[in-house]
């Protein structure tokens, strides 16, 4: 295992990151020993700078943000949940959203680089301090638990690489200036695994909003063992339902769309989240205008008084009428007759046809304005600035009672899986079906993180993944895990790409 990072891979993945809500954060270019993290604030600051890692940043060479339609989306778009078809001359992008949806990227898909870079960007950023706190006068005692929560969030960008392309760096070492080879996917899986389990004593307890605590961590490993037969061939579901059982401290909230309210902070069930406050500078969080027409805006406002929307990213056709009329969450999508605000009429487009949103989409080639529901999961709102002030939601209570209730229909108890999944359901306003099976599963999964970024993981491990569907044939297995990027592969000579993809 390589275990390294150089100075010419930092220099391309360390990028200036605006500051984390309610963290003042300093950058400093040279780290004296004893001059620096020796105070609680400066600690803060320094602490600080990792969480504001998590917001992404944009540059030159590719877009980074979580939210946008590179970082966020590449899960959703090559899932059978979420598609950005090409509508006349926009969104085609020299063709990598069709490639997305039709499963025949290659390892120059920005959409890729650009998840690449999002996570070994944090990791470099969060390596930079640890060097930082290395080099601080602070006991070893008092270090013990900064370096806990700083290599637990570290471990969240190793979960992610993970996850997309298995077979990665791992990189902890500031001062190595030699080129890192690839690490297997086992042993990626094993570095989270180990780095979580070895934080988890110096966490705290406490739910603590935005930070990565003893639930948050739990959480995590959760995730990994939930998709650990998918990772590296063993399940472990048991081990998937052990950490879920000891996150505590939060109730699903009464109504699902606190969620992803304007002040969604104040939900019960948000485990860990992305903070953002417009007025605090930060940036990167206008998922919400990629989605909808670009005269939505006055379906909000009579004055249109709402930032410009893109018109791009919609849902799959078939997805939203697999929600029953009387569940509550299909109001995550956008649909039907949009009405103006200012006269009470259907909003009519250039080309003089009414702005109706359609479930049915020509092609994800040549689709028309209209076509497809679009993303409303996160509240919209007349008087809004471009840039939101939700907080991205990466783990919420109802992904912990969701993963036991998979866990143990897999392990044959579909009884026990019932408390579980009933606290999910009545929320929604369904009821529970006679037999639960993992069909139920990846439906109920389906309808409860429409548009969260998690989709393309679920069907990996159902297996739908590499089935037919929607513009899309069979799927080639070693597609399970994306390429390396061939930028970088250009820049490091060591790395080798994934097994199925050309070498350049």
């Amino acid at each position: 295992m390589k275990i390294k990072i150089t100075a010419a891979l930092l220099i391309s993945m360390l990028f200036t990151i605006s500051s984390c809500t309610d963290l003042d954060e300093q950058l400093y270019d040279r780290v004296e020993d004893g001059n620096f993290g020796n105070t609680p604030k400066e600690i803060d600051a320094l602490v600080g700078g990792a969480y504001s890692s998590l917001r992404g940043f944009a540059d030159g060479i590719s877009n980074n943000y979580p939210t946008c339609e590179y970082v966020f989306f590449l899960n959703e778009t090559v899932s059978d949940e979420a598609t950005i078809p090409t509508r006349g001359t926009n969104w085609y992008d020299g063709g990598q959203y069709q490639d997305a949806q039709r499963h025949t990227w290659k390892a120059d898909n920005r959409m890729i680089l650009s998840a690449w870079r999002y996570n070994y960007t944090g990791i470099a950023k969060i390596n930079s301090i640890i060097y930082q706190i290395d080099k601080s006068s602070l006991t070893d005692a008092a270090k013990a638990p900064i370096y806990a929560e700083l290599k637990a969030l570290r471990a969240y960008y190793y979960y992610n690489l993970l996850d997309l392309f298995g077979n990665v760096p791992i990189v902890t070492n500031f001062e190595d200036t030699a080129l890192p080879s690839n690490s297997t996917r086992k042993q990626v899986y094993d570095f989270v695994e180990k780095e979580l389990l070895d934080a988890i004593p110096h966490l705290t307890a406490n739910v603590v909003y935005s930070k990565f605590t003893k639930n948050v961590a739990y959480s995590l490993l959760a995730r990994l063992y939930l998709n650990s037969e998918a990772f590296i061939g063993t399940a472990r579901w048991q081990d998937c339902i052990d950490m879920c059982q000891k996150v505590t401290g939060y109730t699903l909230a009464p109504d699902f769309f606190a969620n992803f309210a304007t002040e969604n902070q104040k939900s019960p069930e948000i485990i860990f989240a992305i903070p953002y406050d417009s007025k605090a500078g930060t940036v990167g969080n206008y998922m919400s205008s990629m989605s909808c027409h670009y005269l939505h805006k006055l379906t909000l406002s009579p004055i249109g008084d709402y930032p410009w929307s893109a018109n791009g990213m919609c849902a799959q056709p078939g997805v939203y009428s697999a929600f029953a009329d009387t569940d509550k969450r299909k109001k995550c999508m956008v649909a039907g007759d949009q009405i103006n605000l200012a006269n009470g009429q259907v909003i009519v487009m250039d080309n003089g046809e009414p702005l109706t949103y359609t479930e049915e989409v020509t092609s994800v080639a040549d689709a028309k304005e209209n076509e497809g529901v679009r993303l409303g999961k996160y509240e919209m709102k007349a008087g809004e600035q471009w840039e939101r002030d939700h907080d991205l939601v990466v783990i919420r209570y109802a992904e912990i009672l969701m993963m036991q209730a998979e866990c143990y229909v897999r392990l044959g108890s579909a009884d026990l899986a019932k408390p579980f999944l009933q606290q999910v359901t009545a929320r929604a306003g369904e009821e529970m079906p006679a037999t639960i099976d993992l069909h139920f599963i990846d439906q109920e999964l389906l309808k409860e993180f429409t548009f969260e970024g998690r989709r393309r993981t679920d069907n990996i491990r159902f297996g739908t993944f590499f089935l037919e569907w929607w513009e899309k044939g069979t799927t080639e297995k070693y597609r399970a895990i994306f390429p390396i990027p061939s930028t970088v592969l250009t820049t490091n000579k060591n790395l080798k790409q994934n097994p199925g993809y050309p070498l350049n």
